[in-house]
């Protein structure tokens, strides 16, 4: 295949179909970063995922949809249950987007310093908020939204993301063979950080099954008090139930700084605002790329910069 061939393969978009918002999440394009990837090998692709293109902006649209629709498959919100779970930002988007289409009420506990766009968006959304400590983080999120479901379980139907198998199998249905077919199985290497750990052990999953050979790595931040929304360092936080290590071939750790660097660069060089975790992955899937001969390298983007245009890291010099 020539690289005209998978250029236009890429550009090709996933096939819609339906006319509901939930039918809208997934099929999101592969991009690449010509200037980002200046210096690499010629036989070396570098592709990014671009996930803000769902309908919620970002990738939680993909477990979100999987989890909200397996409740009502199963009768989980009937008789005025509530849509209960913890967020630190897009999950909680996601479940507010999707929830306001389908008619169905949505409570999330998000830690209170969430960005001051995320938090207006949800409550523009009609998402019922419980605000947490901050410096618990997410975890004490989790916590706290377990708390609710076990005080008022007539109430509150409790998702929990970190343990819901419809979290990962949402990646292992679509992400994954949506990046095999966008490059007609040639993938080297997956790249994706860790929050849920949805993402990678769905994705990871399947390409162990479909593209053995392809490296599955992990990205995740350089210690517990890191700026990486969304990403966890799971060596210092409770694994989720969920996570598959077993998928995993290599785990690199990004620091904050280098993320928000990657964040200015990608705006500067390459016209596009990148999520924090986004810049993650990139920093990873270029540390990656840059040391090989021959490859193709996908990173996930899990969302844009909108979301985050308040923080002063994009002033930075």
């Amino acid at each position: 295949m020539t690289d005209i061939q998978l250029a236009r393969n890429i550009a090709t978009r996933w096939p819609r179909a339906g006319s509901t918002l939930d039918s809208l999440v997934g099929g999101t394009p592969l991009i690449r970063f010509p200037r980002l990837a200046a210096g690499l090998s010629p036989g070396v692709s570098l592709f990014g995922k671009a996930e803000w293109h769902n309908p919620g902006g970002s990738v939680k649209d993909r477990p979100a949809a999987a989890i909200l629709q397996r409740a009502l498959a199963e009768g989980l919100l009937e008789e005025g249950r509530v849509f209960l779970d913890s967020t630190s930002g897009n999950m909680g988007i996601a479940y507010a987007t999707l929830g306001a289409a389908l008619g169905i009420q949505i409570h999330l506990a998000i830690p209170a310093n969430a960005s001051p766009e995320r938090l207006q968006i949800l409550r523009a959304l009609g998402a019922e908020l419980t605000l947490t400590d901050p410096l618990e983080g997410s975890d004490g999120a989790r916590e706290v939204a377990a708390e609710m479901a076990a005080r008022e379980p007539t109430r509150f139907y409790y998702a929990d993301q970190y343990s819901n198998p419809a979290n990962w199998q949402a990646h292992y249905e679509g992400t994954g063979p949506e990046i095999v077919e966008q490059t007609q199985g040639t993938l080297t290497h997956f790249v994706a950080g860790m929050g849920t750990t949805g993402t990678i052990t769905g994705v990871g999953r399947y390409l162990r099954q479909h593209i053995p050979a392809a490296r599955v790595i992990a990205v995740q931040p350089d210690g517990p008090l890191h700026g990486l929304e969304g990403l966890k360092h799971l060596a210092t936080s409770p694994l989720p139930e969920i996570f598959d290590e077993g998928v995993v071939d290599q785990v690199i750790t990004v620091p904050t700084e280098s993320a928000h660097e990657m964040l200015r660069r990608g705006a500067r060089m390459e016209g596009v605002l990148l999520g924090v975790s986004a810049g993650a992955a990139l920093v990873a899937a270029l540390h990656v790329a840059r040391r090989l001969n021959e490859g193709l390298v996908v990173a996930i983007l899990p969302d844009s910069g909108m979301k985050y245009l308040s923080q002063r890291y994009w002033s930075q010099a």
